[in-house]
């Protein structure tokens, strides 16, 4: 199984939707750090978000990993940050995918660009859900609902992004039937 760093978005947007699952399935362990931790479980808890109990249930049960940052990573975190115009939790989750050579889970596309010039290979929340259908862990319905659910509500998803996830969503349920 692949090594998987993720940052707060896909964990939240995948809980919101009861997939939270998937990331298990696909990876079996998930990597976050505190900072991470604290937005998708923290905060969530403090504000009552119905999702912040299924992440907490992850957390016990330990495919989701809090991983502590090497001392290392510490100066550089904060450089980063600063020189790339970042939060430090975003630094935090970049540093440690590249440090633990693991895939970069994230949504935010100016992140994801900065991850791929770091050469890491990055997945978001559509990506999850369609190598999950790809793998026949979930069904075509199912990801046409988090299209309608996420992507209106939630995820900013423009028209047309949708149109194409959908798509390709519909190209794999057909390939999968050969």
């Amino acid at each position: 199984m692949p090594k998987v760093v993720s940052d707060a978005g896909p964990i939240i947007h995948l809980a919101q939707i009861n997939k939270l699952c998937l990331l298990k399935r696909l990876f079996q362990t998930v990597l976050i750090s505190e900072r991470v931790k604290f937005e998708v479980f923290d905060e969530g808890a403090r504000l009552r978000c119905p999702d912040a109990e299924e992440i907490m249930a992850a957390l016990k049960q330990g495919w989701i990993r809090v991983e502590p940052l090497p001392v290392l990573l510490i100066d550089r975190i904060l450089h980063l940050a600063k020189g790339e115009n970042i939060s430090n939790s975003d630094a935090e989750i970049l540093l440690l995918a590249q440090d633990r050579q693991a895939i970069l889970l994230v949504d935010d596309k100016v992140l994801s660009n900065l991850a791929r010039m770091f050469g890491l290979r990055v997945l978001n929340t559509w990506t999850i859900l369609l190598e999950s259908l790809r793998k026949n862990s979930i069904e075509l319905n199912e990801v046409e609902n988090a299209v309608m659910e996420l992507g209106a509500k939630k995820h900013k998803l423009k028209d047309q992004d949708a149109v194409r996830i959908l798509e390709i969503a519909r190209k794999i349920a057909d390939s999968s039937k050969k």
